[in-house]
């Protein structure tokens, strides 16, 4: 398989991944959002906050440096595995030792508890995260994909199962870390790999060197998306708290499933064409571009809809988060063209530059979230999207200056998606002009709008004057025609 065709064949799976987790974690969320409270999903949120920022440091990088590495055996996954174990014995220490501060610091023992079983799961995660680099440093990640899919299903019955319980936050907990333990189970088998120790500290040296700088990264890329989060958490609300998370994991939905998908395998992909700079620099346009097309219509249509799409799915106690969403989504349009950027400059070993973006980037949330705290979740939403604007346009003109290209060629990527949305959101307005008060209630505007939202974006796609969206509106009608031809001969 060519590499072209192995990052397509890679995305495809990253994307069915990602997409069917979303679509699941949608639709289960729908039902724990009725059994659980907001209150109960902040503290849950809050707990997340520093479980996950650890889980980086347990990482250490090292796992993306392995992936990114020439060559990699057996001492190696080995190396790996200890040093992992190790810093994840180190974690647990220590959130077992800080739990009762953490549980006055924010008036509630139950914190405490929370956080001590949450970070048990820093002691599977070796299990979990060595197998896992292995499929994705061999480009499996249709087998990455299976066992995405199947924990998802395991998460979400302990969940949904402890939640109807009457468990609150103990249901996501717990969930959690069992979910860990479904998943390193399955990574061992679908790799082969059985656990292994080794001290090679000149190994381990070369791989931390990357890997710190991986894990910096790592680290103020997530305290740039938690920040926002952990100033609303100190305000004692974990009402706003909960609504905001929820505003936030809506607004990142698309890019997530779209535009995340592609960033394993172009990694991977443009680290294995390092002598090979033409290539390079399609590969970065090529994701960008695609990126664009697939993300801006979504993000155009929930900018729509978003308030209906919140009551109808989540209910009226979630529509709160309505305008922080209506707001967030610009800061997607942002991400879907930096983004990219991030997967080139790690494949060529750039972190330290990257490293400057981020740590702007975070300043300039932290700043202006102290500013925006008197005006509640309208103001922290409108932070992130500036925050994003700049590290795009930051990340971009390190990324230009790497690969030598020009910024126009930033702009020829991104053009066709963006003529594209504005075309869907005025046909969008003209649709609403024209209906008037005809269509009431939640479920048959999303149902009307989401139609001819469809059908706006097959059409203006297959008579663009643009190659690239009739290309990926050909392919797109094609897959379509493919699976109901499959399907008609099944029957």
């Amino acid at each position: 398989m060519s590499l072209g065709n192995s990052i397509r064949h890679g995305a495809k799976w990253v994307f069915i991944g990602n997409t069917g987790s979303q679509v699941v974690n949608f639709a289960l969320g729908l039902i724990l959002a009725r059994l659980l409270v907001p209150a109960e999903f902040g503290m849950v949120a809050t707990i997340q906050i520093f479980t996950s920022l650890a889980g980086f440091v347990a990482g250490g990088g090292m796992g993306q440096a392995i992936v990114r590495a020439k060559e990699a055996g057996k001492r190696d996954y080995d190396l790996l595995f200890t040093l992992q174990f190790l810093i994840g014995l180190a974690i647990v220490s220590f959130f077992f030792v800080i739990a009762p501060w953490f549980g006055r610091w924010y008036a509630n023992p139950v914190y405490a508890d929370l956080l001590r079983v949450a970070a048990l799961s820093f002691l599977v995660r070796p299990f979990f995260n060595v197998p896992s680099n292995m499929l994705h440093r061999e480009m499996r990640f249709k087998a990455k994909t299976a066992v995405q899919l199947t924990n998802l299903a395991v998460y979400n019955s302990i969940a949904l199962s402890l939640a109807y319980l009457g468990y609150g936050p103990w249901s996501l907990i717990l969930a959690g870390l069992f979910g860990s333990i479904s998943g390193a189970l399955q990574f061992s088998w679908y790799a082969r790999w059985r656990p292994g120790v080794c001290f090679d500290f000149a190994r381990a040296g070369e791989l931390m060197r990357y890997g710190l700088l991986a894990t910096s990264n790592n680290v103020v890329s997530y305290l740039q998306s938690q920040v926002t989060i952990f100033i609303l958490s100190r305000s004692g609300n974990a009402t706003q708290v909960g609504l905001f998370n929820k505003a936030l994991s809506l607004a990142y939905m698309p890019f997530t499933m779209i535009s995340g998908s592609a960033y394993e395998p172009v990694f991977r992909a443009i680290a294995q064409s390092a002598d090979n700079p033409d290539r390079i620099r399609y590969l970065y346009l090529q994701s960008i571009r695609l990126g664009c097309i697939y993300t801006y219509p979504i993000y155009v249509l929930l900018y729509w809809l978003a308030p209906e799409a919140i009551r109808f799915f989540y209910g009226a106690n979630w529509l709160g988060s309505a305008e922080p969403l209506s707001i967030l989504i610009f800061a997607g349009f942002f991400m879907s063209i930096g983004h990219p950027a991030g997967a080139l400059l790690a494949a060529i070993n750039l972190l330290g530059k990257e490293l400057v973006i981020q740590l702007v980037n975070l300043v300039i949330l932290i700043l202006g979230m102290l500013i925006a705290i008197p005006y509640g979740l309208k103001g922290a939403a409108w932070v992130v999207v500036f925050s994003q604007f700049v590290g795009m346009i930051y990340i971009t003109f390190v990324a230009c200056q790497a690969i030598r290209i020009r910024f126009v060629d930033i702009a020829h990527a991104v053009i066709p998606a963006a003529v594209h949305a504005i075309i869907l959101l005025v046909s969008l307005a003209v649709l609403e002009k024209l209906t008037g008060n005809v269509i009431h209630g939640d479920f048959l505007t999303l149902a009307f709008f989401g139609t001819a939202a469809a059908g706006i974006i097959v059409l203006s796609g297959l008579f663009s004057p643009f190659e690239a969206m009739r290309a990926e509106s050909k392919k797109m009608i094609g897959v379509v025609r493919n699976r109901l031809v499959l399907a008609g001969n099944k029957k």
